[in-house]
């Protein structure tokens, strides 16, 4: 298995990162900014267990993070609504939940997930369940909860997280009891 170091220098792997978003985010975002939200990026999702992936998953929360941030101010238009949902770890029931309702919605819902304290990897049982009914979670990743995640989201749906997840006026909040 390839670890973080195997990419090389980290400065070099965010500045490719950033390089890629800046370009799509150009008008949007400064490369200042863009910079910033994958440094924090990189940060958070530098423990994830399964390092290989390590990469692809800094450039997509970023790209998803760069994405919420501008819905939130108002300078990218949402197409659909935005649900959110919130566990602790972000390795089981927010997992389910967002891909349940992905499937559901079909293009019609954006769903993301986060975690209070997430872990490295998404746990195997929920994966195989998942892909029991077939729903391939093999690309997802626990993601923490971030804060313009939340202010991009019409629906945050906490599950057992407590009093970890900002509140914003405008946002429906449901806590599910499991």
């Amino acid at each position: 298995m390839r670890s973080l170091q195997d990419y090389g220098n980290p400065e070099e792997l965010v500045e490719s990162i950033c390089s890629q978003l800046a370009k799509e985010f150009s008008g949007t975002f400064s490369a200042e900014t863009v910079k910033r939200f994958v440094s924090d990026s990189f940060d958070g999702l530098s423990h994830a267990r399964v390092q290989a992936f390590v990469p692809l998953f800094i450039h997509r929360f970023a790209k998803e993070r760069l994405r919420a941030a501008g819905q939130a101010e108002g300078v990218i238009a949402k197409e659909v609504p935005e649900v959110l949902f919130v566990c602790v770890h972000n390795a089981g029931r927010s997992q389910m939940a967002a891909a349940l309702l992905d499937r559901a919605a079909q293009g019609r819902v954006h769903v993301r997930s986060a975690g209070s304290a997430p872990t490295g990897e998404i746990h195997r049982g929920v994966q195989e369940a998942m892909a029991e009914i077939g729903v391939d979670l093999s690309r997802e990743f626990p993601k923490p909860l971030t804060d313009e995640v939340v202010r991009a989201a019409d629906v945050v749906v906490t599950m057992g997280c407590g009093d970890a997840c900002p509140v914003y006026p405008g946002t429906r909040y449901l806590d599910w009891e499991l």
